[in-house]
């Protein structure tokens, strides 16, 4: 494969050097696993046979079109040896594709076939996004020899909670996720996808929902009912697919990319402060970029060239740089820290008052707020960081309008106000029929009255619920403008991001049932309900 000009319009788009090593062969691979599964996968390098240290990277989304270009072609084109390998039961390999199951004996198998092949000189190194760098986590690890470097873009080591933010559901990742994997496949997986996202919006309102997959691609697909059927972080059927009790056992130098609307962000973020309590030296990047993003993905591709570049080309040009680097949005700036969360923040504290405001200090006495949240028609998710629809800051003003939702605001801004790290919500609250979920939401008020959110999450109430609920909310690094006022946002759902909750406490599964509930948000000196912003000052 000689260098071309779709290859030179790539590594432009892409924003990269020019290509060191222009003509790339590819090479077939077929790797044998312990139960007698082969899995298929393609091996570019720079033409010629002398051993090189290969960046496996593994994917369920085939080895072709973007996967080759951004993490095959172009790092070949740079002298690396990529070995792009489809995972158990994809685009050729065999066995069955069971998300997540797999990847851990499958990737301990790959790295040590291949570093027993006369190609590779005995060095590895891992690459990849989101699914990509969950098989990094699955395997790196648990290897007797790590890697020489291990780069995670916009993924997690814990899917487990992924899959069941707040121990709720997250019904419109999921579901599209399902949708997408069961239809990737075949000459028309491109051309049916319009019509395929259109029928997984509409499955969203589903009920019950373990038939959503039906409603959305016509089959049962296995991964919607694993996820619908076994809700709930750290039950024994997901226990497998858990790896965050294996960061700090990761030894090999580690790079990070991700984005403020990507939807593993906390967990990414966890892994990150896993990593440097336990005396590693992570690096990682944080842009204004939702997951997939093309500015997140350039982004990435140069994070992970100069990083593979470092670690096997001894080029450690791309090494000095701060270890946390953040985009401070509505600065439009960006940020160099040596700790996440940065030190230097402090916290500022907004208490909830009567008629809708924010203040410094608690009310002395007030009449708590009411609202009704009704299942058959659930608060609407607007924004955020969403895996379909319109992701990121968008305007809240049809959300606000609700009755079933309560905004407490504060005064316009004297001076900028920089929010880097994790805000906490503390509600004291209470329902009349025991059951409900609770979504906060930060949101940003320019002084056309115009309100857009900034973080916000979920969480389920738990049975018996006596005294506040915390919250902590999305992590951010924002700046609310001078003029601009603080606003949040105090909800029941975020639907179709997350489910409706019916109101009698049943698996979401097989929920049929609904009625409303009514909550009742307390804000007085015996229940003062606040958000904790995370205030970073000279910036």
């Amino acid at each position: 494969m000689r260098n071309s000009l779709a290859a030179a319009a790539i590594d432009r788009l892409l924003g990269l050097p020019p290509a060191t090593t222009p003509d790339v062969e590819i090479h077939r691979e077929l790797t044998p696993m312990p139960d007698g599964v082969v899995l298929v996968a393609d091996r570019l390098r720079p033409r010629g046979d002398k051993p090189l240290p290969v960046v496996i990277v593994r994917t369920p989304y085939g080895r072709d079109a973007l996967s080759r270009q951004l993490f095959g072609a172009a790092l070949a084109r740079r002298g690396f040896q990529i070995f792009l390998q489809s995972v158990r039961g994809t685009f050729g390999s065999g066995g069955r594709f069971q998300a997540f199951h797999h990847e851990r004996d499958d990737g301990i198998a790959t790295a040590e076939w291949v570093r027993a092949q006369p190609w590779c000189d005995g060095r590895i190194a891992t690459a990849g996004a989101s699914y990509l760098g969950y098989t990094q986590w699955s395997m790196a690890p648990y290897l007797e020899e790590q890697p020489r470097a291990v780069c995670l873009g916009v993924t997690a080591s814990n899917f487990d909670a992924i899959h069941y933010d707040g121990q709720t559901v997250g019904l419109q990742t999921a579901l599209t996720w399902s949708a997408m994997t069961a239809t990737q496949e075949g000459p028309l997986g491109l051309l049916r996808q319009p019509l395929r996202d259109r029928r997984t919006n509409a499955a969203m309102s589903t009920i019950p929902l373990n038939g959503a997959d039906i409603a959305a691609i016509g089959k049962q697909w296995p991964y919607w009912r694993e996820v619908i059927e076994h809700t709930g972080p750290g039950g024994d059927f997901w226990s497998g697919i858990d790896h965050s009790g294996a960061v700090e056992r990761l030894t090999a130098p580690v790079s990070m990319v991700t984005g403020w609307w990507d939807i593993f962000l906390p967990w990414q973020l966890a892994d990150f402060t896993a990593l440097a309590a336990a005396g590693r030296s992570p690096r990682i990047t944080v842009g204004p970029w939702r997951h997939a993003e093309f500015g997140g993905l350039k982004a990435m591709v140069d994070d992970q060239l100069s990083f593979l570049a470092a670690h096997l080309q001894d080029d450690t040009a791309g090494l000095r740089r701060a270890p946390v680097r953040v985009y401070l949005q509505g600065a439009h700036r960006w940020l160099d820290l040596e700790t996440w969360p940065p030190a230097e923040a402090c916290d500022h504290v907004l208490h909830f008052l009567p008629a809708g405001r924010l203040g410094l200090e608690p009310a002395a006495a007030s009449t708590p707020d009411v609202f009704r949240y009704d299942p058959a028609d659930p608060t609407p998710n607007v924004g955020g960081p969403v895996f379909a629809g319109k992701p990121k800051q968008q305007d809240q003003s049809t959300v606000e309008s609700r009755p079933d939702v309560l905004t407490f605001t504060g005064r316009p801004l004297a001076k900028p106000l920089d929010l880097v790290g994790t805000a906490v919500a503390e509600v004291y609250l209470d329902t009349d029929t025991g059951f409900g979920d609770l979504v906060v939401r930060l949101c940003d008020v320019d002084p056309a009255g115009r309100s857009r959110n900034v973080c916000d999450r979920i969480v389920r109430l738990p049975a018996g619920l006596d005294g506040a609920m915390r919250l902590e909310l999305w992590p951010t690094a924002y700046r609310f403008r001078p003029g601009h006022r603080v606003r949040v946002q105090v909800t029941a759902g975020a639907f179709p991001r997350y489910p409706r909750n019916h109101g009698f406490g049943e698996p979401a599964a097989t929920a049929t049932a609904m009625r409303p509930t009514t909550f009742r948000v307390h804000h007085d000196a015996d229940h003062p309900s606040r958000v904790v912003l995370p205030v970073l000052a000279g910036t």
